[in-house]
């Protein structure tokens, strides 16, 4: 076998490609957002690992929207079709506890 051959690709044909827990987390924090903008930073103020944004890009969950002029680095993203596809199949969906009932 040639050179090429024996690198396999990261996916599979016919494989399904999971987020992981850490990639849900992230991904479900733009079902809120306008345009689903995915956070620069996590809960706890400390930016989003590169690793987990750039998986999500990769696997087609996320995709960058705009640069940042002041911050080039931070690459700002939104969350795609595919990547709400895949956090519906882990049924993570966005509750609004904060909306009144009909008639209460």
């Amino acid at each position: 076998m040639g050179r090429e051959a024996s690198r396999s690709p990261r996916r599979t044909a016919g494989i399904e490609q999971r987020p992981d827990s850490r990639q849900i987390r992230w991904l479900a924090r733009g079902l809120g957002q306008p345009g689903g903008k995915l956070p620069l930073f996590d809960e706890e103020g400390r930016r989003v690992e590169f690793r987990i944004v750039r998986a999500c890009l990769r696997a087609g969950w996320a995709e960058p929207w705009f640069s940042n002029p002041l911050k080039p680095d931070w690459e700002v993203c939104r969350l795609t079709e595919t990547g709400r596809a895949a956090l519906a199949a882990y049924a993570v969906v966005r509750v609004d506890f904060t909306a009144r009932r009909a008639g209460a």
